[in-house]
């Protein structure tokens, strides 16, 4: 898919719908939360949310004292409902209009999240493009928490297909420097109670 097109169809997604009428909704990211625990991540430490959009993951890095974080999105719609949500505190984080298959990133990272974004990436090409961001934007050392639907889990999302992946699959797309540390199952529960499966993988960057 172009990035004019994906573009178009995350904006129109979060301009019709609120932000508990998508599948995604999570009243609190708690599996994120504690892989970033896990790790042992440092207030002081620099993270981004890839493909964010209105996400709750931000107002709890926050709220647990991180200085510096960003969120990354392709939808200015779904950056500003996060924003309007968090009121005065917006100000604390960065927000990033972005596609992040073509982003030009201007700094490294200690921490990549991104859950769910990765796995829209039906075309090598826009793979290929967000593994080339990704290794510009994670730091040596740095580690990556990527979550997409598991082996079992959807084939669809939003109308659009997606790819599935265990941690092994993931890993392998993701190409050599990159340690995994640990992969877990998650069952999301949409808001009208289906279950979506996913996997968590987090990635040390040794190369």
């Amino acid at each position: 898919m172009e990035s004019e097109s994906r573009q178009a169809h995350w904006e129109k997604v979060y301009t019709s719908k609120g932000e508990n009428e998508v599948s995604w909704f999570q009243e609190s990211p708690a599996p994120s939360l504690a892989l970033i625990a896990e790790i042992g991540a440092a207030p002081r430490q620099a993270i981004i949310d890839v493909g964010g959009g209105a996400s709750r993951l931000v107002d709890h890095l926050i709220d647990l004292g991180f200085c510096d974080v960003t969120v990354l999105d392709l939808s200015a719609a779904a950056l500003e409902a996060a924003q309007a949500r968090l009121g005065e505190r917006a100000s604390r984080a960065h927000w990033l209009v972005a596609d992040a298959t073509t982003w030009q990133p201007t700094r490294a990272y200690d921490i990549w999240h991104d859950r769910a974004a990765f796995h829209f990436l039906t075309e090598e090409r826009d793979r290929a493009g967000y593994i080339a961001r990704f290794k510009q934007g994670l730091k040596i050392g740095g580690h990556a928490i990527i979550a997409t639907f598991a082996l079992d889990g959807p084939e669809k999302c939003s109308g659009l297909p997606v790819m599935r992946y265990d941690a092994a699959r993931l890993g392998q797309t993701l190409g050599p420097g990159f340690k995994l540390l640990q992969s877990q199952r998650n069952d999301h529960a949409t808001p009208w109670g289906s279950q979506q499966h996913f996997q968590f993988s987090v990635f040390q960057r040794v190369e």
